[in-house]
């Protein structure tokens, strides 16, 4: 398995138990940390219910094993990060508390079984996740998702409340100078299968040259696929320094009180740039842009869809993205959808066929008419002749 390729037994004289030993990468914020974590390092994150999207993050990166200072699964709701990790045979430990996120950056950590260790020194143990745990978390989980549900929706009333001028009217949407109206638009979240769903509209982006947004680090999506993001939409935590100065529109997402940490860095980069203070999430933000902005239609890749993809990011702010959904109604339609639907009108092998076809027709038809003949027996002719002048020149030789 992954892990177990990339874990080197280790044994200590000061304690003789064998154990996985890598340097370790600190971070509470797993996002950020993925940014430096390479293969056979230790992850060590402050993570409670790790949710799909980091655990995919991780598994990219192939860690040697994963070290979570929280519960990797509360209860809350039934979260698939952990059993992402394990099916990528990574060893998942969490609930090792506050103690293991006090390990330096680099420092060389040996887990063995639930115990992390620095030199012989143990600095903290937990829980070793495995099949039979993860799947009682899980069934705890759906058990007490009812009261979740409860808490959803309280909060997106109480976004309703807070949000009703920007969603009912969309006052408080900054101006852009990139045409959207009457276009279609692309949003791209580096999120659920985004990299599969982008390949998949390919032939419809080539055909419908939408409007390319890319909500933080979907902008480098959009470029790593080949194009140029018309519009970068975020916070900027996740995104790259070249998307932000390949030429793209910056909307800056503040807080609703109109801070906006992100635009520091953005100045610093020399990038122009717009400002939107709106609560919830960065990808609500450029699908009401969008749609106040004259949208025909909104393809969304990587965004969330389904009530466990809510509860699974975790925040809730995440009651904004189903009331904006709300908001923007029959525009907005998600990339599986389009990829099922759409078609492209003709392909390249089909063109060539098409052409190959049409050349055989025209050489039957010339063939049965008398100047088809005269032509063909001109070129067999030729033909005898530059045999002949072959087989000479070879028999001379």
């Amino acid at each position: 398995m992954v892990g177990d390729m990339r874990l080197r037994p280790h044994r200590s004289t000061a304690d003789p138990g064998t154990g996985l030993v890598g340097p370790a990468r600190v971070d509470r914020r797993t996002k950020a940390l993925t940014k430096r974590l390479s293969s056979g390092d230790v992850a060590v994150i402050d993570h409670r219910d790790i949710d799909r999207v980091s655990a995919e993050a991780l598994v990219a990166c192939h860690p040697a094993v994963v070290l979570n200072a929280a519960e990797s699964t509360s209860g809350r709701y039934p979260n698939l990060g952990p059993q992402i990790l394990l099916d990528a045979g990574i060893p998942l430990v969490d609930h090792l508390g506050a103690d293991v996120m006090a390990v330096k950056e680099g420092t060389t950590l040996r887990v063995d079984g639930n115990r992390v260790y620095a030199g012989s020194q143990l600095v903290a143990e937990g829980v070793l996740q495995d099949e039979t745990t993860v799947t009682a978390a899980l069934d705890e989980a759906r058990e007490g998702l009812s009261d979740q549900l409860e808490a959803f929706a309280a909060n997106t009333l109480a976004y309703m409340v807070s949000e009703r001028d920007l969603l009912l009217d969309g006052i408080g949407v900054p101006k852009v100078s990139t045409p959207i109206e009457g276009r279609g638009v692309l949003i791209v979240v580096r999120g659920y299968h985004y990299k599969e769903d982008l390949a998949m509209l390919r032939s419809w982006i080539r055909e419908s040259k939408p409007v390319l947004i890319g909500v933080d680090g979907g902008a480098d999506a959009i470029i790593e696929a080949g194009w140029t993001p018309d519009l970068i939409v975020g916070d900027m935590d996740s995104v790259s320094d070249k998307a932000l100065t390949c030429g793209a529109e910056i909307v800056v997402h503040a807080y609703r009180d109109g801070r906006a940490p992100g635009q520091a860095r953005v100045e610093r980069l020399g990038a122009p740039h717009v400002v939107f203070p709106a609560t919830g999430t960065s990808e609500d933000v450029a699908m009401l842009l969008a749609d106040d902005m004259g949208a025909e239609i909104i393809v969304a890749i990587g965004t969330h869809a389904t009530l466990i993809e809510f509860l699974d990011k975790g925040r809730n702010g995440m009651a904004s993205t189903f009331l904006t959904r709300l908001r923007v109604g029959g525009k907005l339609v998600d990339a599986k959808g389009v990829s099922r639907l759409y078609r492209p009108s003709i392909s390249n092998w089909q063109l060539v066929l098409l052409v190959l076809a049409g050349l055989a027709a025209l050489l039957v038809a010339l063939a049965v008419t008398p100047a088809g003949q005269a032509a063909t027996e001109i070129t067999l002719a030729r033909w005898d002749d530059l045999v002949s002048w072959v087989s000479r020149l070879f028999q001379g030789g």
